[in-house]
């Protein structure tokens, strides 16, 4: 799964019809240069990609004093189809590696329904305590393999390391979730209820 793809098309779904200097100036907002790797380039080439998959549509351009045209995109059926299931991925499925996909889906969890979202939560912190049971038994068995390093044995623990740090933050905020903190989809008065169109910036505060 890309993290820029669900990145790219949850902000496009957000503030649709948008053009890309938007979204990128949106997505640095949230600091996801840092976190997803994220630059222009993948922002533009990103947008006209989805666009070339259908799953984005191009639906006119903006201009802006003397600059250039910028086109804006709007999400299609497909797309949204795959918001969804690039989503639920990001939050059901857990990488070992690849921190910037769970970041990415809780950007956008509030799409699902607390209901789901808690029930990943509780799926991501099983299979990462199922991880820590084999990664004992992966480390015992590279000391019996001559032709692997030792070396090895850290990129097991370094991993896991990472996972047990996923699993602490996802208890705290299952505490949090199943509390009321946060809106999610199919709950009454959204954050941007009474909000001018545009203010997704509280879609991530708490539920009131």
């Amino acid at each position: 799964m890309s993290a820029t793809r669900l990145l790219l098309l949850g902000t496009v779904r957000i503030f649709q019809p948008v053009h890309g200097y938007f979204v990128r100036r949106e997505l640095l907002s949230w600091q996801a240069d840092a976190w997803a790797n994220l630059n222009p380039g993948s922002v533009y080439n990103g947008l006209r990609s989805l666009a070339r998959d259908g799953f984005m549509e191009e639906v006119g351009t903006e201009t802006e004093g003397g600059r250039p045209a910028r086109t804006t995109y709007r999400l299609t059926g497909d797309g949204e189809n795959e918001f969804l299931r690039l989503l639920r991925e990001s939050l059901w499925m857990v990488a070992r590696f690849e921190p910037d996909e769970l970041m990415a889906g809780w950007s956008f969890a509030w799409a699902l329904t607390r209901k789901e979202v808690i029930a990943a939560l509780e799926s991501r912190v099983e299979q990462i305590e199922a991880s820590a049971r084999a990664a004992v038994f992966a480390i015992e068995a590279i000391a019996t393999q001559p032709d692997m390093p030792d070396t090895v044995a850290e990129h097991y623990r370094l991993g896991q390391a990472r996972l047990d740090g996923e699993a602490a933050w996802a208890r705290q905020l299952l505490e949090r979730l199943r509390a009321g903190e946060y809106w999610f989809d199919g709950e009454p008065d959204p954050p941007w209820s009474s909000q001018p169109p545009g203010g997704a910036r509280t879609l991530h505060g708490t539920a009131g």
